[in-house]
């Protein structure tokens, strides 16, 4: 029998690793299919908005098996792929053996000071039990007039598509990720992460009360994901 791993609200560092080091094998292929391959789609508008050069230095957090890493590095960036799941990073190496994999937590990353022209977090900075903690972390390691980008589960803007979006999140995932993820129970904690976290506005905030300048949003598919953009003074 596995041994599923389920965390919490709390978002113990250690129960939060320990659940993504369980999913790692499986986790792309389910989040294509719980997306219904929307994910595809928001990780090029992702890519997109960075506006990258040949060179340009990116720390990519929670960077998971290192899929977004890839699609960076593709356009002649040069990055760093870091989560504090060792499980992901070993899958990440695995697929990606070109690409650069350090295990570090984003709370208090392994950085120097001014090291990266962009950071980007995607679907990761909800599983952080000290959001703003993090977002200081990052304008500290980002190079004067860097790059945020957070690209993250939000709230749909059309209040009859949230319910019927809460409605898939309760009854219908769990019932897919059965079929497909190695750890179902995992996504029980996805869910309630996606319904518990701020919305656009409310974060934007945050990342201004961290620090960072020129905060801007754009949903993507009616707001179910909300890319947020932010640039560090000079």
């Amino acid at each position: 029998m596995l041994n599923m791993k389920r965390a919490t609200l709390a978002k113990n560092p250690r129960d939060i690793s320990e659940m993504f080091d369980e999913v790692a094998r499986k986790y792309d292929i389910t989040n294509t299919v719980l997306t219904g391959g929307l994910i595809h789609v928001w990780r090029k508008t992702t890519t997109e908005a960075l506006d990258i050069y040949s060179g340009m230095k990116i720390l990519d957090l929670a960077a998971g098996t290192g899929t977004s890493s890839a699609h960076y590095a593709d356009r002649g960036a040069d990055v760093v792929a870091c989560d504090f799941s060792r499980g992901m990073i070993e899958e990440g190496r695995r697929r990606y053996p070109h690409l650069t994999f350090v295990e570090g937590d984003a709370m208090d990353l392994p950085f120097d000071d001014n090291s990266f022209d962009a950071t980007t977090i995607s679907y990761g900075l909800r599983n952080v039990s000290k959001p703003q903690v993090a977002l200081e972390e990052m304008l500290r390691v980002t190079k004067p007039g860097g790059t945020l980008l957070v690209c993250e589960f939000s709230r749909p803007c059309n209040p009859i598509f949230n319910s019927l979006y809460k409605f898939f999140l309760g009854t219908a995932m769990p019932v897919i990720s059965e079929v497909f993820s190695s750890d179902a129970a995992a996504y029980d904690y996805l869910a309630e992460s996606i319904l518990s976290w701020p919305s656009q506005d409310e974060l934007a905030k945050d990342i201004s009360d961290a620090g960072w300048e020129k905060v801007e949003f754009k949903n993507l598919t009616n707001g179910i994901v909300a890319l947020h953009r932010a640039r560090k003074a000079v």
